[in-house]
């Protein structure tokens, strides 16, 4: 009896052959074993969910069957018959397809000239434009989606550029399309079309692996799952089978901590003789954010609430002086400022953690280490280099504080998981022992285990007296941690109200109220 027999529910129903079957897959990087004999079969006509905290070796086990990455040992199987995938594109030739979470897509080319990039119909020498849009049509039509093909592919949102990548990996055949994060910046009605592309698939006969941090939708779309933990396989479960807290204990190995047990220092009283930590006066900035007033005051957390696009990001950008306001001013300890730089702010101890983790946090070739001590060299100067001693002092404390994973921090940070690099940015900041923590979607793409450590860790922060300003587009998360509430609608504050017995239907009838007012007073 093989290893994925012993070790699958006797609730999984075979839909013959898989398509794809991956075992005893086992892959090292250097001294860290990143796969350990992992096994897993992808079956036709199913979306299959491949689950795990971050660093459980999902990504990894991707690029194993894609060639981005040699295997070891094991083997992988197509159609019951062994093949040896040295690149992507071999992989694709097989019929195998990825999407990213980062669209792979060139924005200024048309929908169709992405779709059909490399493999254009020609004519004379030359590209059959009216043959390529036709082409490229018939297949979005096939998927549903009423999309123009000659338009430009900058245009669209990123939902429908999302699309347009599995329309291409589509029409290239793929019998096996890999769904890595699709949903992270989608709202609700951009992940139920996306779903719907996706039974469309399915029951096309496509096998589609599923990759997500969201469980809910995981509950909703897929049929099977394997669930991986630190490299190693734990279980195949038939997702109907399973209940969600059975699905997190096997992810992380443990029950789920529950953060209303963590003991809180941080105070609701905001009002008084007390002066704030931080307080902006009518900053704003034209075609950003409206002149908002905002007070921050030591031991506290304060979540930005309100949907994409309302103000939170540029609200906080104009806090740490990343954009530059037009209008107003923010005084920290009393002292009147005007941040111009991200320099500014860090010279007075204020801490901002990107939404954008890829673009403006990450320096993926740069070790863990670097990247944790960017800012603290920065604010020393580049002359004067952070002591040997001190800088082993701190990545190892660190490390084990925030329990990065693999411990290691001589692994180059673009081999992290997305959880992992996001508590290697958070430890960036703690690491300049700051009096403001500003963090812009801290927990966003990262599984429950990692996400349970970071709001555990602001939590903690937040009794130890440090302000924190949190965003989240999760009101649920928001609702948690907050102490105080600010509520912002179309890039200017709605509402601000103390976090007592809040819920999340007041928060949205707070931000749809404002907008029938708005709708009253117009008409």
């Amino acid at each position: 009896m093989t290893q994925m027999d012993v070790q699958t529910s006797a609730a999984a129903v075979d839909r013959g052959r898989p398509v794809i079957e991956m075992r005893d897959i086992s892959i090292t990087f250097g001294a860290v074993q990143a796969l350990s004999e992992v096994s897993v079969r992808i079956h036709p006509g199913e979306v299959h969910a491949l689950m795990g905290e971050n660093g459980a070796g999902k990504s990894t086990l991707i690029k194993a069957l894609t060639g981005v990455y040699s295997i070891d040992a094991g083997q992988v199987l197509v159609d019951g018959e062994e093949r040896e995938f040295h690149s992507p594109a071999a992989a694709q030739a097989a019929g195998i397809s990825t999407v990213y979470q980062e669209v792979n897509l060139v924005p200024n080319l048309s929908v169709a000239e992405n779709m059909l990039l490399g493999r254009e119909p020609r004519r004379f020498g030359a590209i059959n434009v009216r043959a390529m849009n036709r082409q490229a049509r018939e297949t979005l039509e096939r998927l549903g989606l009423d999309v123009d093909p000659a338009s430009l592919l900058g245009d669209h949102p990123i939902a429908i550029q999302q699309l347009v990548a599995i329309a291409r990996a589509v029409d290239v055949e793929a019998r096996v399309l890999i769904l890595d994060e699709p949903t992270s910046s989608l709202d609700a009605d951009e992940v139920e079309k996306l779903f719907e592309v996706m039974r469309r698939l399915r029951d096309q006969g496509v096998a589609i692996v599923f990759v997500s941090h969201f469980l809910d939708q995981v509950y909703e779309i897929a049929d099977r799952m394997t669930i991986l933990r630190n490299g190693r396989l734990v279980e195949e479960r038939m997702v109907s089978a399973t209940s969600q807290l059975e699905l997190v204990k096997l992810m992380i190995g443990r029950e789920l901590e529950s953060l209303d047990r963590l003991e809180r220092r941080g105070t609701r009283e905001t009002s008084g003789e007390r002066e704030p930590v931080l307080r902006a006066l009518g900053i704003g900035r034209k075609g950003s954010l409206e002149a908002t007033d905002l007070a921050l005051y030591e031991g506290e957390v304060i979540g930005l609430a309100g949907l994409l696009g309302s103000g939170r990001t540029e609200l906080a950008r104009l806090l740490f002086g990343a954009d530059t306001c037009d209008t107003g001013e923010i005084t920290v300890r009393s002292e009147r400022r005007r941040f111009r730089s991200p320099r500014h702010a860090i010279d007075r101890k204020v801490a901002f953690s990107s939404e954008d983790r890829k673009a403006e946090g990450v320096v993926g070739d740069l070790t863990v280490a670097d990247n944790m001590l960017l800012a603290l060299q920065a604010s020393r100067g580049w002359l004067r280099p952070i002591p040997q001693a001190t800088r082993n002092e701190l990545v190892d404390r660190y490390v084990e504080a925030l329990d990065i994973r693999p411990a290691d921090p001589t692994l180059l940070m673009r081999n992290l998981s997305g959880g992992n690099q996001q508590k290697v940015l958070l430890a960036r900041w703690l690491i300049t022992q700051p009096e403001v923590l500003i963090l812009d979607e801290p927990t966003r793409g990262i599984d429950v285990g990692a996400k349970a450590q970071i709001q555990a860790e602001v939590a903690a922060l937040a009794a130890q007296g440090m302000s924190v300003v949190f965003i989240s587009a999760e009101l649920e998360e928001v609702l948690r941690l907050s102490d105080r509430l600010v509520v912002m609608r179309d890039r200017r504050k709605i509402d601000e109200r103390v976090n007592e017995d809040v819920t999340v239907a007041d928060v949205l009838e707070t931000i749809a109220g404002e907008s029938r007012l708005e709708e009253a007073s117009d008409a």
